[in-house]
């Protein structure tokens, strides 16, 4: 899945053919697929059925339980794949740049971004009730790498020493409380230009 813009397909409309033996990971990745977008429609994974992925995906409800127990462990595999995109979309955005407040900068206007054009899985990734149900510990990476550039740009003498961990919780309740509003209130009379969503904030 692209980290900004996955594509929405039509669920199929014939049975999928059988993999080739050997080939059962193909199906998980279909199913997973299939997940991330009707949870992206739904923007809740309550919501989500496993029969309404089979037939998504064009198989038998019973073929998605050989690979997934129920419905947390699919939309937890779901969301640990998108992250896992997402988290390359953000460093590729960073690696664009030298100057370190520019790298930061370009990272945090990605997420933006993203958020922007995916609210259903922003919702279902950092508002769901799974989130207080499972581990997601996955999620550390970004804050653990978002920490690493706020470091880079105070060695650089291009933001005030301190406490990188804290100005990156800092930085994190900002954007998401940014984004959870927008996300959950799109009728507030926002801004218009384009830099006060995907800018620095």
């Amino acid at each position: 899945m692209d980290a900004t813009t996955p594509a929405r397909t039509t669920a199929r409309t014939t049975p999928r053919g059988r993999n080739p033996r050997g080939q059962g990971e193909r199906l998980r990745t279909e199913i997973v697929d299939a997940a991330l977008r009707l949870l992206e429609e739904l923007a809740d994974d309550q919501a989500l059925s496993m029969r309404a992925v089979a037939r998504e995906v064009g198989i038998a409800a019973t073929s998605v339980y050989i690979h997934f127990a129920d419905r947390d462990a699919l939309v937890l595999a779901a969301l640990e794949h998108c992250y896992a995109d997402l988290l390359r979309a953000v460093d590729n955005a960073e690696s664009g740049t030298a100057d370190p407040v520019a790298a930061l900068r370009a990272r945090t206007a990605l997420l933006g971004a993203w958020s922007r054009e995916h609210p259903g899985l922003y919702k279902v990734l950092h508002e769901s009730t799974l989130n207080r149900r499972t581990d997601m510990s996955f999620k550390e990476e970004m804050a653990q790498r978002t920490t690493a550039a706020i470091r880079r740009c105070m060695d650089a003498g291009l933001a005030p020493q301190g406490e990188a961990e804290t100005v990156c919780l800092d930085l994190r309740t900002a954007v998401h409380g940014a984004v959870s509003l927008r996300v959950n209130q799109p009728d507030l009379p926002w801004p218009h230009s384009k830099n006060r969503w995907t800018g620095s904030w």
